[in-house]
Formats: structure tokens, sequence, C-alpha cells
């Protein structure tokens, strides 16, 4: 997938452009209907479908006390799009001088930049511009004035509830991650730069990968079997979350550390995708070290039997 930062750096050789917008944390099914409505709409018309997305979230910008946890990783997230065949990426940079644009100057921009629109593809209650001013009904004004189509795309229900990233958070924040996985049309899983620890657990016979995982949505504290991704390289795990309450530490930091079995290798700087299969037991804290050993001997034995 091709990834611009301009929409002049688009350049359709005259053929008209389907937009499908939105932040897409997750890519949930929700997304996934506006951005595949996007590509339908391409393959219509033999125009160019492209996929216009931001970082960071804007929230970061406008309300930076109340910024969410994200699902994904921006790095995911984009994979996540390409897999739903997109071509071209549009990934505008969220900034102040951007927030402060009205959503009339954004769209006109849009459309002097990148030629001919077909059509504009959001979700029924999208918001933008300045002070979220812009939705739906402005943008099927400007596309009568200026020629494009919109679909303003009702939301997806699951379980008799509307699908959102909110509603994902709360159901990674509680534990229920198949309920996550249902609502994001994939398994849930988690993803971060490999980065250096304190190597206890290479002391403890047992090395693990350490995830740098701030800012994302995260499960409970506990050990769960996942499966471990990175590149071409793919092997069964066993991942820990928490403030490892068994270690003396008077300020104790969260830990995400994922032991792959059957590996042997140096993971840093790598991202590494973690997939969630089942969660094997809560935090604990241990008398001795010696007894966190032999309690991750049998998490890994355990975790063989969940795959």
């Amino acid at each position: 997938m091709r990834i611009i930062h301009a929409a002049s750096e688009l350049n359709p050789a005259g053929r008209k452009v389907c937009l499908g917008i939105g932040f897409f944390d997750g890519v949930h099914l929700g997304h996934q209907q506006i951005i595949r409505q996007t590509l339908t709409d391409a393959r219509q018309h033999d125009a160019v479908g492209l996929v216009v997305t931001f970082d960071p979230h804007p929230s970061v910008i406008v309300a930076p006390d109340r910024v969410p946890p994200l699902i994904y990783s921006p790095s995911r997230k984009l994979r996540a799009i390409e897999a739903l065949g997109a071509d071209t990426l549009l990934l505008i940079r969220f900034d102040r001088a951007f927030s402060e644009q009205t959503g009339e100057a954004f769209v006109r921009k849009l459309a002097r930049d990148l030629g001919r629109l077909q059509s504009l593809c959001v979700g029924a209650n999208f918001v933008f511009g300045h002070q979220r001013r812009g939705n739906v009904e402005l943008l099927r004004k400007l596309g009568g004035e200026l020629g494009f189509t919109v679909h303003g795309m009702a939301a997806v229900a699951l379980g008799g509830r509307t699908v959102s990233s909110t509603r994902i958070r709360e159901a990674i924040r509680s534990g229920d991650l198949d309920q996550a996985g249902q609502m994001l049309g994939r398994a849930y899983s988690l993803t971060g730069p490999v980065v250096r620890g304190d190597g206890l657990g290479r002391q403890l016979g047992f090395p693990t990968a350490n995830l740098e995982t701030a800012g994302l949505a995260l499960p409970p504290h506990g050990v769960y079997a996942a499966w471990a991704q990175t590149g071409n390289l793919t092997r069964r795990a066993v991942l820990s979350i928490g403030l490892r309450p068994t270690l003396p530490n008077p300020r104790p930091q969260l830990r995400v550390e994922a032991h792959l079995l059957d590996f042997s290798g140096d993971l840093y700087g790598r991202e590494l995708e973690v997939v969630f299969v089942e969660r094997l037991r809560a935090e604990e804290k241990f008398a001795s070290l010696a007894d966190l050993q032999r309690q991750i001997a049998r998490d890994i034995l355990q975790a063989q039997t969940r795959f």
C-alpha cells in the first residue's frame, strides 16, 4: 500500500477519486464497511480509491486530557487497512494548524488537490473540522456543489449494540477479548516494538521480549497464551501483563512481556504482534523468585494445551 502525506502527491492521472475518511482505530466492522464501500465505488467508476486517516488521535491536540487509549498502534492500523485491499492511503498529520481548519475548507482543499472527486464515504455520525462543526449534512451540501456523492454509512450492530472503538476498548479493559475480536472482525492482538528490559526473564531461564505499549488499551493484568508474530516468524508464546508484584519495587512499572516457545534469538527493535488465545491466570505475588520460576514453567505447560 502506497502511503502519501499530502493530497497533492496522489497524481490520479485524470481519473476521479473515491475517498473514505476516518480515524479508524481498530479498523473494526464499521470501519471496514466504509473502506469497502470506498473501494467498491472506485472499481465501479474506474476511479482511484483513497483511504484518508490521521495521526495522532485528534484528542491529542484538541482535548489532551481526554485522549483515549488506542486499540491499535499506528503501524498495525495501516496493515489492517491494507489487508482490506486499499492501494493508497493519505496519512494526514493532525496538528494544531490542521485542527483550526474548518470542515468546509478541509473538503474544498481535498477536492482542489485531488482533482475530481467521485464519492466520499464516512460514518453516518462523522464530525470533522474546527470545533467538530462539519458533518454528513455539510458533506452532502458540498457534494451537490462540487459534483461528488456522499455515503453516510449506518453503524454496524452486534449483540443489539453499535460497534464502536469505545465499546471495543471497554471489552479489552474488562477482559472480554472474544467480544473485542468479534467487533474487530479478527482476533484481538497487541502490537509494539521490542525494547530492552532488566533481563530477569533470562535469569529465570525464560527470556522474554518486552513490548512498548504506551498509549494502547490493555487487557487485565495476568498471564495469557498467545501467538507471537514478527515478519515471517510465528511462535506460540506465554504473555505476561502486569506490575511483577513478586519483585521488591516501591515504584513498579507496567510490563508486557512475551516468552516465545521454541525460539532463541534477538528481537530488539523489531515490532512484535501478540494475538491472544486464552487467559491462563490472574497476576499473582509469589513468596520467592524460585516459586515464580516454577509457576512460569507450569504456565508454559498449560499454554501448550491451548493452541
